[in-house]
């Protein structure tokens, strides 16, 4: 398994030994299947035109516990690319008879003060969150898990960006949270939405805390970079 630290490049997929390329102009009819209903990675996608399904994979996230929360979301999206795995057919066909190259699962938790938060149960919860997070640093940890449902080999990572939260008025927070965006995110904001102006520096991969990092999914989808790659080691496991 490897950990990432977020760069600019480009980088191989493979199977064996062959490269298995995803998304790139030489192979514009493979599908990555995203095991996610959040509209927020959908967007990622599509921005960095990376051709893609979705397919909910219904996993119950409470059952799964870990006490590190950068191995937890691993085991989130792992569960979750496995759970969608399994509903494809014996040749894994999309609806538009392209075959799923590969399954993306990935899940974002924030770490705070020793505490890991997802998406706040009430709106009570996310104004009890928010006064603590003011004016304070959090680390938004995403895991990723890419499956090949031809081989069946894995690769696995976890992305942390460091986010800076503005100082905050209670009336502030309350203004914040009676907008419910909180309430259907990971850590209690949306970096792309309302709560984008509640964030005051990002030390890290900017895609990141919003749903994925685009930046090592371009690496491990072999999507062409023009400024190169700053990369970790990887591998398939």
């Amino acid at each position: 398994m490897a950990r990432w630290r977020c760069g600019l490049g480009a980088g191989l997929l493979t199977r064996g030994r062959r490269p298995l390329p995803l998304s790139c102009p030489a192979a514009p009819t493979a599908v990555l299947l995203l095991a996610s209903a959040s509209p927020a990675r959908r967007r990622l996608l599509e921005q960095a035109a990376i051709p893609h399904g979705v397919r909910v994979s219904g996993v119950d996230e409470e059952a799964i516990q870990h006490p590190d929360p950068e191995q937890l979301v691993q085991r989130l999206a792992r569960a979750k690319a496995q759970a969608v795995l399994g509903t494809l057919g014996a040749e894994g066909a999309g609806p538009d008879a392209s075959p799923w190259t590969a399954v993306l699962g990935c899940d974002s938790v924030l770490a705070f003060a020793g505490e890991v938060f997802g998406k706040p149960r009430d709106a009570a919860e996310a104004t009890q969150r928010w006064r603590r997070l003011a004016g304070a640093w959090g680390a938004l940890h995403t895991g990723h898990c890419l499956l090949d449902p031809a081989g069946g080999a894995v690769r696995l990572a976890t992305v942390t960006t460091r986010v800076q939260f503005a100082p905050l008025s209670a009336a502030e927070i309350d203004a914040y949270v009676a907008t419910g965006e909180p309430l259907q995110c990971a850590g209690g904001f949306a970096l792309e939405g309302r709560g984008g102006s509640l964030v005051e520096r990002i030390d890290g991969c900017y895609s990141n805390v919003i749903g994925l990092s685009l930046p090592l999914l371009r690496r491990w989808l072999a999507i062409p970079s023009p400024d190169g790659y700053q990369q970790n080691s990887d591998s398939w496991g």
